[in-house]
């Protein structure tokens, strides 16, 4: 099992400020190539918007976007 500590710097999807955060990350790396990327949710300190971010074990980060809560609605009971 291997472990990473990365420092992940992007600019946040609503407001613009620059975020750093730091990332542990640990368990088996998959092989280094082209569309395997892990993901982590950020909120801004500024805005407080959750960021989703893409990034690779390099510590690049591959794509920032607002995070989507998928959220079940309830159907109203028929009674």
């Amino acid at each position: 099992m291997m472990e990473l500590n990365l420092t992940l710097d992007f600019a946040c999807c609503r407001c613009g400020q620059p975020v750093s955060v730091q990332v542990q990350c640990s368990g088996e790396l998959m092989p280094e190539r082209e569309g395997h990327l892990a993901a982590v949710n950020v909120p801004c300190p500024t805005c407080g918007q959750i960021n989703q971010l893409f990034f690779d074990p390099t510590g690049a980060v591959r794509s920032v976007r607002p995070y989507a809560c998928i959220r079940i609605v309830p159907e109203p009971s028929v009674n």
